[in-house]
Parts: C-alpha cells; structure tokens; sequence
C-alpha cells in the first residue's frame, strides 16, 4: 500500500479513490471581510474566474483592518471590532453562507488597529496591532480547537497598519510593511516558523517601504501590492519576493488603479486577488487579479457589491496550505 503523501503516480491514485483516501482539492475561494463601507457584510468570490462579487453573509461585529487568516475549510478574523471588545476571534466556514460565530480572545486584551494574519492549515497567526501602544506580539491559535491565542514571540519591529499584508508558504509565516510607534512606515519583513515559537528573524525588505497594503501569497511567492508610502502617498505598485530563500521585494508590476488604505488579498496557487481599497479621491469597488508566476500588471476581475476599504481578504486555497 503506498504511503498517499508527496509525488503521487496514477496506480497510488487508483488505489487511494478505492481506499477512500483521496479527496479533491475545495474550489478557491476568497472572502472580503468588512471594511470602511462593507462594515459588517462579508463578499464571497471564486478566485480562478472573473466577475462581480456576491453576499456571502454578515459578522456578528462590524470590523476595519483587523487580521484574517484560514485553513482549508475555514476562515478566521481577530482584532478590531467595532465597540469596546477588540480581543475576540470569529469563524466562518468557506462552503457555507452565513454569519460568524466566536472562537476565542486574543492573548493581547484588546487590539485596536492593523494586526495581520497568516496561518498553515491547522495554526492562525496573528502579529503586531495597537494596544495601548503599537505592539510586537506574535500569538498562535490551533484553529481546529476553539479556544483562546496563546503567545509565539516578538516581532523584530512593533508595528500596527499591518493588517492584510502577510504571506504562507507551508512552513512559514511572513509579516511585511506596517508602521512603528512613531508613525515612521517600515520596510522590514519578519519571518517565523509557523509550528514552532519563538521570536521572528528578519527575511528582507520591501523595496518600496508601505503600509496599509493588500498582501498574499501561493506556496513559493509573496506579493504585496497598494498601500501608502512613507510621505503617505497612495500607491499602485505590485511587489514579490521568493519565499524560499531570504531576501527584498522586487517590482512585479501595477494595479489597474491606485489602492491605498488596506485593499484585501487573497490568493490561490497560481493567482493573486485585490479588492476594494481607496483610490485617488475615493473608495473602491474595484477587484483585481495577476497571474502570480508571470510578473506584469494586474487585470480587472470584477467589482464589489459596495465600494469598500480597510477591509480584509482570505481564502481556503493561500500558500500555506
């Protein structure tokens, strides 16, 4: 009997569907999470095609640029609830329509502004914020077990105005951009082991310092694009980085249209999704895709069902998993 993990040939196929232990991959899809003008309301799209976005359900508090992260199965959203409770996680499963339900509270007591998320397919991560102060706290939660976020280690810069810019690869987990106490805009990524604790390492730098951007990645690349530069300048550059080996950003391309203030990103293995954001005079319902292997400028996808920014993206088809 073979083992059914790594490089598959057709016989261990045949015999896996015979067994019972093969199971097609989920189709991608990718959520757009609350925001400056969605508030409470959740867009639902299917990354490999093109079209407008549809109303997948509702949160049980209306969130702007809190962290988002998920598995295969579901998708997890911590800090930055409207009302005076910042510190809890919510759930929602990607197959099924409908509202959010509480997991847990975050480590930290409350987080107020711009934490981000990443996880693999059975760890969320959440790092950085503003709690009474700007933060460097990295906290876990096994995400098949609801309960509360224990605590991983320290960023290598307190930053907040993180929210949405993390990558996944299967093993890792990167934080990029952001701004430190002093409202100075950070260039530094950090990387972690995701099954591990302990504090995060520097992997390189943006090429271009942001915060505020959208950011996602498949298996082996990261991109971050949009968000605003140090002079506050709302941008429309795309910027990768391999993650398999340390080091900066370089340019990918442009968005179609300037997005500032937290567009959401969300991504499967082959294509990057950005939707929403602020442009040069307002909010956008603009989403937006690149092919992620092929370097060049992003292709509209579609629109929002209300333009929206702050706002926050995931799906059960990123990098870590």
């Amino acid at each position: 009997m073979p083992s059914y993990s790594g490089v598959w040939n057709l016989t261990a196929v045949m015999q896996a569907v015979g067994a019972g232990n093969w199971t097609n991959p989920p189709t991608p899809i990718g959520l757009i999470i609350g925001g400056s003008g969605l508030y409470s309301d959740i867009n639902s799209i299917i990354i490999p095609t093109t079209g407008n976005a549809t109303d997948f359900g509702s949160l049980a508090a209306s969130r702007a640029g809190a962290a988002t992260f998920g598995s295969a199965t579901t998708g997890f959203i911590a800090g930055n609830a409207s009302g005076s409770n910042n510190n809890f996680f919510t759930q929602m499963t990607f197959s099924s329509t409908g509202t959010t339900s509480y997991f847990g509270d975050t480590f930290t007591s409350s987080i107020q502004t711009g934490p981000t998320g990443a996880s693999d397919n059975t760890r969320g991560i959440v790092a950085g914020g503003y709690s009474a102060g700007t933060l460097n706290v990295i906290q876990y939660i096994t995400m098949s077990t609801a309960g509360n976020a224990q605590d991983f280690g320290d960023l290598t810069v307190a930053r907040d105005i993180l929210s949405g810019s993390a990558w996944n690869s299967p093993t890792k987990c990167f934080f990029t951009a952001g701004q430190n106490s002093a409202n100075d805009t950070v260039n530094v990524i950090d990387q972690i082991t995701t099954q591990s604790t302990g504090n995060a390492t520097d992997f390189g730098d943006c090429y271009i310092a942001v915060h505020e951007p959208g950011a996602c990645s498949n298996a082996t690349t990261g991109i971050v694009a949009g968000g605003k530069n140090a002079a506050n300048t709302r941008l429309n550059v795309i910027q990768y980085a391999s993650l398999s080996s340390s080091g900066n950003t370089t340019d990918f391309g442009d968005l179609t249209v300037i997005a500032g203030n937290r567009p959401a990103g969300m991504s499967s293995s082959t294509r990057a999704v950005f939707a929403g954001g602020y442009g040069e005079a307002a909010a956008l319902n603009v989403i937006q895709y690149v092919t992620i292997a092929t370097t060049g400028n992003a292709t509209d996808f579609g629109d929002l069902t209300v333009a929206s920014y702050n706002n926050q993206g995931c799906s059960n088809s990123h990098g870590g998993l």
